[in-house]
């Protein structure tokens, strides 16, 4: 039999990593430890509201009947420090369900320990959810949980499919006492492993267990690899504002499935080279009848469309009018579920659906244009080690005229041509050349992204304050200010605006190029302000029409993983104020600039102060908008001065 001919060649892979032993750790199901039960704090994470005590999770190879199985058990005991800001007691177990086979969740068990005292979750109490991408959730809730509890359970998973060995996260958004997996796997399955993440292992093990497996009438039975991988006092992940998916850089051990041979010794790779792959796509029937709608998309379009001379122009006409043709269901799909024709003609499609119309539409017009696969800002970044076509989630159109790379999204109805939403600015797309074979792009975000606010405003009779705001926006910004007048409708956008300026009252919205995205957004209103006065004194905020940042987004004392903007931003706030004689100006804030390294940013203000009137002058620009951690500390002191420059500084004017 062949499992013990090839297995040498997979432990020379994994002990080739480290192999040292130190102590590992069990637990007994059901029955915490004294220590456990009256424990009431977590000296390293003081603030964490539980603590997983232990968790260890078991994959192996089983035969389940007559056919082999890849067997994934799970035992985790987690202890409720502080129940009200407690957000685990309900759990959602992943499997997989497959066009002709799916994965079962078998023996779970869930209890609730409360000093001793043992309350099971009951056998009518877990039920399936339907989830996206063909996974399903068993889900139950641990009753009774408060202050002290002790929540503990068990489950397994069977599966047919030996592709989805999905390794361990070690870490979580909840810090790990101990944390420890273990691969039982025979010799003849080959898998890559990969540890993501900066924390070290504290348990790394590689051994052989002879006769690890058999099948009735096989002569020989299968030596297994068995690797133990398991981490100590792992810290909480903590999230914070500007990051990509947290999969990218959590602690954890991946598995790929690279090849197998199966019981006559005949070898099948799975893990392949972007050139099988690109084959594939070739020969792929779903795949080429979607792109293959030329006829269909030629009788769609109009023809002045078609007729157009210049190149960029025909492609902007065709790109915003299946943008406008199209409206988006929200759903992402990937070279699956795609019937191009049909969503043309219901005017709904999901997101592949509908810029795989686009493709056929510019393809129509002699435009080179072709599908291209990336993973969004919410997904793990994609390997570039070697395909794994389940790394993407989105489908965007890639675009070539002359020298020049577009990539496009058509989902959405305010993003202008050229623009990628800001959800997909995930650094790099793979291009599906299924003539000259796929290939990597980068994904370049907009360089403009401007939002510039102008207030020429002066004192009334009345000590009121009045006049005119003229706001420009540009870009990413001019997306994001589209979408919300969209949602809100004209009217209580207005009503919504004047919720962030006290004792405000806006008249006379207009707003110029809302559906025009090739054309800069702009909003100009009348405003009305009835400022408080005290002892014949105004303390005012410069900023007291818009404030750009409330409150430092970055608060941790260290960030392990990069900030990521998407974008960089250019943001400006002049104003102007006639005091009409009936102030005197007692004190404004200091003229202040503060500058990020290397020129990747700036920020200033500038006061001004002639005869009856106050001008204020703050800008912002972000000139990068990808940071290494190296970078945080000096970033996160360059807002704490913009929170300051925005909030804590007062103008003090005195009646006459």
């Amino acid at each position: 039999m062949v499992f013990q001919q090839y297995f040498l060649a997979i432990l020379f892979i994994t002990t080739s990593i480290s192999s040292f032993g130190q102590t590992r750790q069990t637990a007994d199901f059901g029955n915490p430890t004294s220590l456990e039960l009256t424990m009431t704090s977590y000296p390293n994470d003081s603030e964490a509201a539980g603590v997983v005590l232990f968790e260890k999770g078991k994959t192996y190879v089983k035969l389940v009947g007559n056919y082999v199985r890849l067997i994934k058990e799970v035992h985790r005991k987690t202890k409720v420090l502080d129940a009200k800001n407690f957000t685990a007691a309900s759990v959602g177990i992943p499997y997989y369900i497959g066009s002709t086979s799916k994965e079962k969740v078998t023996n779970v068990e869930a209890i609730t320990h409360n000093k001793g005292v043992k309350k099971y979750v009951a056998k009518d109490a877990y039920f399936t959810t339907n989830e996206v991408n063909q996974w399903n959730l068993k889900r139950f809730t641990f009753p009774d949980v408060q202050d002290g509890s002790v929540l503990e359970y068990r489950y397994t998973i069977e599966s047919p499919f030996f592709g989805y060995l999905d390794g361990w996260d070690f870490q979580s958004t909840m810090p790990k006492v101990y944390t420890e997996f273990v691969s039982e796997i025979p010799g003849n399955y080959n898998y890559r492993r990969s540890l993501v993440g900066t924390l070290k292992l504290e348990v790394n093990e590689v051994s052989l267990k002879e006769d690890c497996f058999f099948i009735p009438s096989y002569e020989v039975n299968a030596d297994c690899e068995v690797a133990v991988y398991a981490m100590k006092d792992v810290p909480a992940f903590k999230k914070e504002s500007y990051m990509l998916s947290e999969k990218n850089y959590m602690a954890r051990v991946g598995y790929e499935l690279k090849e197998y041979y199966d019981f006559k010794g005949n070898k099948t790779e799975v893990s392949k080279e972007w050139k099988d792959v690109d084959k594939e796509f070739r020969t792929d029937k779903d795949l080429g009848r979607q792109l293959g709608s030329k006829n269909f998309f030629e009788n769609k379009l109009p023809p002045a469309l078609l007729s157009e001379a210049d190149p960029l122009a025909k492609a902007k006409g065709i790109f915003y009018f299946i943008q406008q043709h199209f409206n988006y269901n929200g759903k992402q799909r990937i070279l699956s579920d795609i019937r191009v024709k049909e969503a043309f003609e219901e005017k709904v499609g999901n997101s592949s659906e509908i810029n795989l119309s686009l493709v056929n539409a510019l393809n129509v017009a002699n435009l080179d244009a072709k599908v291209a696969l990336i993973a969004t800002r919410s997904h793990a970044l994609p390997t570039k080690l070697y395909p794994v076509l389940t790394d993407f989630n989105y489908a965007i159109v890639y675009l070539k005229i002359g020298d020049k790379e577009y990539l496009l999204d058509a989902t959405s109805k305010y993003i202008p041509f050229g623009f990628l939403p800001s959800e997909a600015l995930n650094h790099q797309a793979r291009v599906l050349d299924l003539k000259e074979g796929s290939f990597w792009v980068d994904i370049v975000p907009e360089k403009k992204n401007v939002e510039y606010i102008n207030a020429q405003l002066e004192l009334t009779e009345e000590n009121t304050i009045t006049g005119k705001v003229a706001e420009t926006y540009v870009g990413y910004p001019s997306v994001v200010e589209r979408i919300a007048i969209a949602s809100y409708g004209s009217n209580e956008f207005k009503n919504e605006k004047q919720k962030y300026i006290e004792d405000a009252t806006i008249s006379s919205l207009n707003i110029e190029h809302l559906n025009n995205l090739s054309e800069n957004l702009k909003e100009t209103y009348t405003i009305e302000i009835s400022p408080e006065l005290a002892g014949g004194k105004w303390y005012v905020s410069p900023f007291f029409l818009t404030n750009f940042y409330n409150e430092n987004p970055f608060k941790l004392t260290d960030r392990t993983y990069p900030v990521d903007f998407g974008y960089p931003v250019s943001q400006t706030f002049l104003m102007s104020l006639d005091l009409k004689g009936k102030y005197n100006v007692v004190e404004t804030p200091q003229n202040t600039i503060v500058k990020l390294p290397n020129g990747a940013g700036e920020c200033s203000v500038v006061y001004g102060n002639t005869g009856d009137k106050i001008t204020v002058r703050f800008s912002f620009k972000l000139n990068q908008y990808y940071f290494t951690p190296e970078k945080y500390k000096s970033l996160q002191d360059f807002f704490d001065t913009v929170v300051t420059m925005l909030n804590k500084e007062v103008m003090v004017l005195e009646k006459i």
